[in-house]
């Protein structure tokens, strides 16, 4: 079976987080998926990465969290998240997914 890139573990970290926060109304919840995901990614940034990259990259994904708070009430929650996922996403997949090929 394939290995899922970071670049969606980190992403679906945070829509995941944000939607089972707001759908279950428990932010603890939210931030167990949150932090899990983060977890597997950071794992996964220093495996394919190394040690530096995966600390820029975790800390990038902490900041996404963080910076959407402060965004949503500009641009609503939603498109917030999904912003800040996206950005996410992509800073993951030019770091540590592009020269992996797919796999």
């Amino acid at each position: 079976m394939a290995k899922v890139p970071s670049a969606v573990v980190a992403a679906s970290g945070l829509v995941g987080g944000y939607g089972v926060a707001r759908w279950t109304r428990q932010r603890p919840l939210g931030g167990v998926v949150l932090a899990v995901a983060g977890a597997a990614a950071a794992r996964q940034w220093r495996q394919q990465t190394g040690g530096v990259s995966a600390g820029v990259l975790s800390a990038a994904y902490v900041a996404a969290f963080a910076g959407s708070h402060p965004l949503a009430r500009k641009v609503g929650a939603w498109p917030a998240v999904f912003g800040v996922a996206g950005a996410v996403g992509l800073a993951s997949w030019v770091v540590a997914d592009r020269r992996r090929g797919g796999e």
